[in-house]
């Protein structure tokens, strides 16, 4: 810095610490809450709430299940269908009512499903893939003992450390398809799908079926019978649905728009002032290719027509009018004769 430099010494004062002044805190500790809103951990609930920081870059992927309009009218039937056929079947009385309806990865909804409970595979025959039912040992225990007779007014007996019986699973097996059927005619108005059960699991390794990072909907039902009830949870792989997915993007069942006499008044408006261009065909010769890569300049090339032959005028190759050729003052006219009318295709019978 010369002499005459006025400004201040910046390397000066930053190596004094700043004279006359207090010295700046460089370090600052963050506190667990300030920690938690960086990572999103303090939004992230079970009900679908808004994620920030980290953790929503990290489900960034995940696709919205309300991108898909049509899917909660499909399972707000399931839930109606379902309480009326859960309620032949156990001849009880059962409520069924829909939890919540959220994005997944497969991988993360095998790591979360709490054991022991029964996991079964079915396979979606039009839409060429497989979906997961996952139903609750509360459930299971209480759908055994009201079919077997048990007492109403007390709770299923719950006998942890064993694995299912024969008589168990095949309880749940009936379950399952009626639920099955249920949801069968709950995408009938939508799309036809025939759901068919594949198998039951009891180890969540051997229900897989989708890889780990793919994104899934997790539906979660609740099955109510007056003390005795538990959970099942329906999960769908979003390649299984993508089939329809033009179908579950609709806003309403059937979704098909009026007339709109405006526009329909402006797009005739716009066609009467568009510019088409017409050829006018004196006549038509069928040549072969050697004749044409024989032309000359100044070869003259005769047609079969004269000066009194119909006149063909077209548009992008569709025929139009007849007429005669002539002259009007320097340009050379076409008189329209007769108008050319398409042949009406037949209607089959």
């Amino acid at each position: 810095m010369s002499a005459g430099d006025d400004s201040p010494d910046w390397d000066a004062a930053l190596a004094d610490g700043g004279a006359g002044s207090e010295p700046l805190q460089s370090d600052r500790v963050l506190n667990q809450d300030e920690i938690d809103s960086l990572l999103g951990f303090d939004a992230m609930t079970d009900d679908g709430g808004d994620r920030t920081g980290i953790r929503a870059i990290v489900n960034s992927a995940l696709v919205s299940y309300e991108r898909l309009p049509m899917l909660e009218i499909v399972f707000d039937r399931l839930v109606r269908l379902m309480t009326t056929s859960l309620r032949n079947f156990t001849s009880d009385n059962v409520e069924v009512s829909l939890d919540n309806i959220s994005s997944i990865r497969f991988g993360d909804y095998l790591n979360s499903i709490p054991l022991p409970a029964i996991l079964a595979v079915f396979r979606a025959h039009e839409l060429d893939n497989f979906g997961l039912f996952t139903i609750e040992s509360n459930l299971i225990y209480s759908i055994v003992d009201v079919l077997l007779g048990g007492r109403r007014g007390t709770a299923a007996m719950r006998i942890e450390g064993r694995p299912y019986t024969t008589i168990e699973r095949t309880l749940v097996q009936r379950m399952i398809e009626v639920v099955m059927h249920d949801m069968q005619m709950a995408f009938e108005p939508l799309s036809k799908v025939t759901f068919e059960l594949d198998r039951l699991e009891t180890n969540p390794r051997f229900a897989a079926i989708a890889r780990p990072a793919n994104a899934a909907i997790l539906v979660k039902l609740r099955v109510d019978m007056e003390d005795r009830g538990g959970r099942i949870e329906l999960l769908l792989p979003y390649s299984t649905l993508e089939p329809i997915r033009k179908l579950l993007l609709q806003q309403f069942m059937g979704e098909k728009f009026g007339r709109d006499s405006i526009w329909e008044s402006h797009l005739a408006t716009e066609l009467w002032a568009t510019r088409v261009q017409i050829d006018a065909v004196l006549d038509e010769q069928t040549m072969s290719l050697r004749e044409v890569m024989n032309f000359q300049v100044g070869q003259t090339l005769m047609l079969n027509a004269s000066p009194d032959s119909p006149i063909e005028l077209r548009c992008g190759g569709i025929p139009l009018v007849k007429g005669h050729i002539g002259r009007v003052g320097p340009f050379v006219a076409v008189k329209v004769d007769r108008t050319l009318r398409r042949p009406s295709a037949a209607i089959p019978l």
